[in-house]
């Protein structure tokens, strides 16, 4: 791929507190890094951004970090000079001044609306396809994906085999646990606890605390801590809290930077995660997973669940397929789930071995990243 000297702009509106500026932030700092991109990232939320990045300075409205011009997308927007390619970020509306900016280009821009995950049949028909156009500027839809005909999955080089490497060795992973402050339980399974307020907690953690393995429950700080205090029996939970019921250690943890994030994931036996950043994470960590995927009107986000779960579960036995599609069915619908996670604790070693070959099916695709740098050079 020719070495490209363009500049690049990326709209960020943060919608649900981190996902959408975790997927526009590892994206910016990619492009950057593999594709010696100018990268500026437009975002309106710094405090948000600033749970991901720490370096980040609220009160500033331009800085650098990490190789990406990071600017504070104003309320009322100031004359900006448009870039060769314009991403907006899961369909958010760009400033009417900017797009205006676009149009006074002696050359328009490369307009691309970069949409949510899918794994809907119908994504990759519209994928790549012009959507609306505003004067001379024409924007084209692209959608990231788990089949070839899609935008792919952000990976960043190298991502797999740095994770195989960390994972084939107990000591790297101890000794990132304890600068976390984890002493993992004795002979406990690891789990990484991820998720939305949800009804169907209770049963998970009662059928886990019965176990004869017993649990370590990672929890990052979020909005699931309210249904595991109530569990515990606690007025509330704050990073750093401990508490042992039965057979579960539940551990809180501070929110972490995206790279220990990661790190996390691979250290889990299984993890539960909300939202599309961590889930996707979740599976290039090659370790069973349970998504609480984004709730939407209508409940047309089952929809999505359902054609994931399809790709997904092909070449399980059927009774694996069935253990796995039942517990994700029944935590996005907030019920019972100790029947389903007795099943899948049965099936867990055929589950293991297939969440590795899905993630080595997914990265025989371009990444995300490369596949819009693509995208720019076929137009151009």
């Amino acid at each position: 791929m020719p070495e490209l000297k363009t500049r690049w702009d990326i709209f960020c509106t943060v919608v649900d507190n981190f996902g959408d500026i975790g997927v526009t932030w590892r994206l910016a700092r990619q492009l950057v890094a593999e594709h010696s991109l100018s990268v500026r990232l437009w975002v309106d939320d710094l405090r948000a951004f600033e749970r991901l990045c720490p370096e980040i300075d609220i009160h500033h409205a331009q800085q650098w970090q990490e190789g990406v011009e990071v600017c504070q997308w104003p309320t009322d927007w100031l004359p900006t000079g448009a870039a060769d390619v314009v991403i907006a970020a899961f369909a958010c509306q760009l400033p009417s001044a900017y797009m205006g900016a676009m149009a006074e280009r002696e050359k328009p821009p490369l307009w691309i609306n970069l949409d949510y995950l899918s794994a809907e049949d119908w994504v990759i028909g519209c994928h790549g396809l012009p959507s609306v156009k505003y004067k001379n500027v024409q924007k084209y839809f692209f959608f990231p994906g788990f089949q070839r005909g899609t935008g792919g999955l952000l990976r960043e080089s190298g991502l797999l085999e740095r994770r195989r490497t960390f994972q084939q060795s107990p000591e790297a992973q101890r000794e990132f646990l304890q600068g976390l402050g984890i002493d993992r339980a004795p002979n406990a399974q690891l789990i990484s606890l991820f998720a939305y307020e949800n009804a169907g907690l209770a049963s998970w953690l009662d059928v886990m605390a019965a176990d004869l393995t017993p649990t370590h429950l990672l929890v990052p700080e979020g909005r699931i801590l309210g249904d595991v205090a109530r569990w515990l029996g606690v007025d509330g939970l704050v990073a750093g809290a401990v508490h042992v019921r039965a057979g579960v250690t539940v551990q809180v943890l501070p929110f972490v930077r995206q790279d220990q994030y990661d790190r996390l994931l691979w250290c889990c036996d299984f993890n539960a995660v909300r939202g599309e950043d961590s889930f996707v994470r979740a599976q290039w960590a090659g370790r069973p997973l349970l998504w609480h995927i984004y709730q939407q009107e209508d409940d047309i986000h089952l929809d999505k669940l359902d054609a994931f779960l399809a790709l997904y579960v092909k070449g399980l036995s059927g009774p694996a397929s069935d253990a796995i599609s039942g517990l994700w069915r029944a935590w996005n619908a907030g019920e019972n789930m100790s029947d389903h996670w007795l099943a899948t604790r049965k099936h867990s070693p055929e589950l293991q071995k297939h969440a590795e070959v899905w993630c080595l099916e997914q990265a025989l695709q371009a990444d995300l990243a490369a596949a819009l740098v693509q995208f720019y050079v076929n137009w151009i």
